[in-house]
């Protein structure tokens, strides 16, 4: 392509010696005309270019130079000329504008890289048809993709760049289409690391401070050797605090080179000054007034005769990695000093001691004055100002400004990554400011919608989930969109039917009743029947059937003490069982009905980081126990009795006074189930989240006679999602093993079960967040205290991938590999593969 260029053009007239040292004559314009190659508007031209009809200027002037450089930096034009012509004895001239225009794109074809990669080279670059295509256009496009490639590692990428003009264009315009070529080559991996100058600290330690760069190992499986620049210069960074983390404050990198191996690797090349080494001497206080010297030591926790840490010493300052850390900074700004200055400055080095002094400036303490939301197009404001921590009038503390974006993602209903507090107007002399939150609304209903074969038929299942309900506009017809929504209320149905079962449940909640204190309310109404197969017909017998009907009634409430990320909740429920002619082995009546009313009193504490979806830290532990009335205590039944009747009795012959025994044993069923769950989340690099998890339940009964119940009970093994089952059974995940295969067929009543997951995210985007991750669990389940060994456990490992979207939830799968045999056999069970749907996270 032709190189583009900018030409001024000054016809001169013979002008008097004494008029050219006062910079030209003056001419008066007469008439403007538009020549050249271009598609615009000649008045349009005329106008951008600020010359008129009337107007004086002269040869080399201001206005001309303005006009010329106006049109070329329009960036529409490769050719720009500007002509005086007939010019009159009474100095009036025509002013012609000559211009060619900039080509424009017609189409861009883009090789060496995947398909996908295609339109996000296209939209990083703006390559869109009708761009205009300049030299700046060309080479800033084979800059950028060159960098980006190197910044990857593939330090020997190349882009070429070549246009070429499209013929027999029916429109009157210059038009080229681009071809960029991408050659990539291969990532550059780390043939080996050199120090050069290090004499106190080992090179081992040094590779080992540069976390991201590594030289190749065939054992090493975390890191790859692969070159990136990025990585490097922050490892040059890591590398002189390792130097400060050990006392030598004046510790620099010289110079660091690249070498390019014959076999196509690189050598890295560091060359360091160390210094020499120093610790902590005098530390004194200066300006501080709110705190005393002796508490601020205690926060700083750094003693006189230390080891000089200068990057210890920033964290006790400032730890900029945790916004919500125990530092002298936050000390402040949680107690209302937001115009707080904390520096360190060194006063004295004699003897490669150094004595600081911490110099305080403590400023007004400040004062929220307005506390606003925006992006809230559809939860209500009260739901959103609820869960706020900054209140108009109130002190400024950043420990609330984190916990408000911490609740606010809890809720489910926005984009938790997206959350941002906008402090605005800050007045150090009036000691005020104001914040505004910025949310993004994302969908927090969902709707289930499945259909397959198992358990000997067809499947299928609806459920509408609406997690942002409102109540009160229930019969407003306006507010349906497609549902009332804005409140925070969560209402939910299921339906799930085969030919052998049918579930139906309902449920509702109001997580702060009245709206003055987070006091919630639920309640839930279910329904099954499940029927008996036929071998004859092979299909559901409906006159052998088992019904469960249940209700519950349940509140919680957020308590102060000992912090209030802690949860107490109790609830009331009933169940009724009703056997008709249903005879399984799980009663050993089948005719009877049963009941089962319990009461439920849990604790729980969520602390985990601000994306419900994808924790970053924090934890998550539950307590709960769900008890029955003790009535073996005063119906005046001898269970002792009953048992020692039933166990003379013959298992087949007297099955009919077997089945009698159990009506009466089973009546009010009588019971006592404890569960316990803890979960934490740790950023072990960044988004790189290791997520430990314990469980332990136990079912036990207040009366050995009486025995322990056939329901409640605990099924281990699978993907770990309910059954169509009501009977309040408790069905654990444990990958890598068929789904409840590691129970008994009555289930077990006791079960624990350790895990260990490591995540990565793929996108936390607003409309799906995708994270992989690898596990490894372990787990069992038995039926008595005798046969309980909390390390004897079935094992697995595996990996997966979670993806979460607000219509449909969470959606997974995970390939597990058990290393152990099922009960019963002898080889391990290898590989299996679970789907996940809508199962926590």
């Amino acid at each position: 392509m032709k190189k583009f260029y900018a030409l001024l053009l000054f016809i001169l007239v013979a002008i008097p010696h004494n008029t050219f040292a006062q910079g030209g004559d003056k001419y008066t314009i007469n008439e403007i005309t538009v020549t050249g190659n271009t598609a615009f508007n000649a008045s349009t031209i005329i106008t951008y270019s600020r010359l008129k009809k009337g107007q004086e200027v002269s040869i080399g002037g201001d206005k001309i130079a303005e006009a010329v450089k106006k049109l070329w930096n329009s960036n529409l034009f490769n050719d720009v000329k500007i002509y005086f012509i007939n010019i009159t004895e009474d100095n009036k001239v025509d002013i012609e504008i000559n211009l060619s225009d900039l080509p424009e794109l017609n189409e861009v074809r883009i090789e060496g890289v995947k398909k996908g990669k295609k339109e996000e080279i296209i939209d990083e670059n703006n390559l869109k048809p009708r761009v205009k295509v300049t030299e700046n256009l060309i080479t800033t496009t084979r800059n950028y993709l060159t960098n980006k490639y190197k910044k990857k590692g593939f330090l020997n990428a190349k882009v070429n760049v070549v246009t070429s003009e499209v013929t027999n264009d029916s429109i009157e315009k210059t038009r080229v289409n681009m071809l960029v070529n991408i050659n990539k080559g291969n990532k550059v991996k780390i043939k080996s690391i050199t120090f050069n100058g290090n004499d106190k600290l080992s090179d081992g330690k040094l590779r080992k401070a540069m976390k991201n760069t590594k030289k190749k190992n065939p054992i090493r499986l975390l890191k790859r050797s692969k070159y990136v620049e990025e990585d490097y210069k922050e490892d040059l960074v890591s590398l002189v605090d390792k130097y400060k983390e050990n006392g030598y404050r004046d510790a620099r990198v010289l110079r660091d080179s690249i070498i390019y191996n014959d076999d196509k690797t690189i050598s890295l090349v560091i060359d360091v000054e160390e210094g020499e080494k120093y610790t902590f001497g005098k530390i004194d206080f200066v300006g501080n007034t709110v705190y005393t010297d002796e508490f601020l030591s205690q926060i700083l926790r750094i003693e006189e005769g230390d080891t000089y840490n200068g990057v210890e010493l920033k964290k006790r300052i400032a730890d900029e990695e945790k916004p919500d850390g125990i530092d002298i900074t936050n000390i402040y700004q949680n107690t209302g000093y937001m115009f707080s200055t904390i520096n360190p400055v060194e006063v004295s080095a004699d003897g490669n001691v150094i004595d600081l002094e911490i110099r305080i400036t403590e400023g007004k303490p400040a004062y929220f004055n307005s506390v606003t939301v925006k992006g809230n197009d559809i939860t209500n404001d009260h739901v959103i100002y609820r869960e706020i921590r900054t209140r108009p009038g109130e002190l400024y503390s950043r420990a609330n400004i984190i916990r408000t974006i911490r609740e606010l993602g809890q809720l489910g209903f926005f984009n938790a990554q997206a959350i941002v507090p906008d402090i605005k107007n800050p007045n150090p002399v009036d000691g005020t400011l104001d914040i505004e939150y910025t949310v993004e609304e994302q969908g927090s209903s969902q709707i289930e919608l499945q259909g397959g074969y198992g358990g000997g038929g067809f499947i299928g299942t609806l459920g509408l989930s609406f997690n942002n309900f409102s109540l009160r506009n229930i019969l407003n017809g306006e507010a349906y969109k497609p549902v009332p929504r804005g409140d925070g209320q969560s209402l939910a149905l299921r339906l799930q039917a085969s030919q052998f079962f049918q579930t139906y449940s309902f449920s509702f909640s109001e997580p702060w009743l009245n709206g003055r204190k987070p006091f919630q309310l639920s309640t839930s109404i279910s329904h099954s029947r499940q029927f008996l197969f036929d071998p004859q017909t092979r299909r559901a017998d409906r006159s052998r059937r088992f019904n469960i009907t249940g209700i519950t009634f349940g509140i919680s409430t957020r308590l102060k003490e000992p912090d209030d990320y802690f949860l107490f909740s109790q609830a009331l429920s009933y169940q009724h069982y009703d056997l008709q002619n249903y005879n399984t082995g799980l009663f050993t009546f089948g005719d009877g009905s049963s009941n089962n009313l319990s009461y439920t009193i849990g604790l729980t504490r969520n602390n985990t980081y601000n994306d419900p979806i994808y924790p970053t830290g924090g934890s998550n532990f539950a307590v709960s126990a769900k008890l029955s009335l003790p009535y073996s205590l005063f119906n005046g039944v001898d269970y002792k009795a009953l048992k020692e009747e039933r166990d003379g009795l013959d298992p087949v012959a007297d099955i009919d006074r077997i089945g009698q025994i159990d009506q009466e044993r089973f009546k009010w069923l009588e019971f006592y189930k404890v569960k316990f769950k803890a979960d934490w989340y740790a950023e072990v690099a960044k988004k790189l989240v290791l997520r430990p998890s314990v469980e332990f339940g136990f079912l036990g009964a207040y009366n050995n006679d009486r025995g322990v119940i056939p329901f409640e009970r605990f099924f281990l093994g699978g993907d770990g999602l309910g059954n169509f089952a009501l009977d309040g059974r408790e069905v654990i995940q444990l990958r890598g093993y068929p789904n409840q295969s590691l129970s008994s067929q009555d289930g077990g009543s006791i079960y624990n079960k350790f895990s260990l997951e490591l995540r990565y995210p793929i996108t936390l985007g607003q409309g799906a967040k995708i994270y992989a991750l690898s596990f490894l669990e372990g787990g069992a389940s038995v039926n008595s205290f005798r046969d309980f060994n909390p390390f004897d456990l079935q094992r697995s490992a595996g990996v997966g991938v979670r993806i979460f979207m607000p219509a449909f939830g969470l959606l997974g799968i995970d390939f597990g590999h058990g290393f152990d045999p099922l009960p019963g056999l002898s080889q391990k069970n290898g590989w299996e593969t679970h789907f996940i749907i809508g199962q926590q996270f």
